[in-house]
């Protein structure tokens, strides 16, 4: 069964950004992909912070990465870059931790005028690690994100956009399963 990780970088449980995370697990889900969501807030801070590697939890997610065909990468946009806390566990990758992944950036600001927030802060990270097959990604508004009772709604074009980025996530991702397959 093919399988992705979301990696969500927000510091707080009642993010916006979970949107895109709730989103993204439903269609997944329903196009028949195992999904792993690691909510890094909830991992060990002194373990994040010191880099232990020898943290059975962090080893834990570190391994889902590893064995994961895909990876969307979910940040808040704080100082024109992604949250510390998702660095603070990328920095806990292997140096080729996303080899030959399938990198999917998702990302929420306070305005446009951190749109490339995703080009100049998180894309030079992913390369560090070996991701070469990075997807365009998508950027999102807070306004665009309504909070309701029962979560969060998205406004039609930005849910429009997150389905059009993750029909293709989900596009390569069988693309590479037939090729695999071909080879074989």
């Amino acid at each position: 069964m093919s399988s992705v990780v979301i990696l969500s970088g927000s510091p707080t449980a009642n993010s916006r950004l979970n949107a895109f995370i709730q989103a993204s697990c439903e269609k997944l889900a329903y196009s028949g992909i195992e999904v792993k969501t690691v909510h890094i807030a909830e991992l060990p801070a002194k373990d994040l912070v010191r880099a232990d590697f020898q943290s059975e939890a962090i080893q834990e997610k570190v391994n889902w990465v590893k064995e994961a065909q895909a990876v969307l990468i979910a940040s808040q946009v704080y100082q024109a870059s992604y949250t510390g806390v998702l660095k603070l566990f990328l920095d806990m990758l292997p140096q080729k931790g996303l080899h030959n992944k399938i990198v999917l950036p998702l990302f929420v600001g306070g305005s446009m005028a951190h749109l490339l927030a995703m080009d100049y802060a998180l894309k030079p990270v992913i390369s560090a690690l070996s991701g070469r097959h990075i997807l365009a990604g998508v950027y999102g508004v807070d306004k665009m994100i309504a909070r309701v009772d029962d979560g969060f709604e998205m406004d039609d074009e930005l849910h429009q956009r997150l389905q059009q980025a993750l029909d293709e996530l989900l596009f390569e991702m069988r693309w590479r399963e037939a090729a695999a397959e071909k080879q074989a």
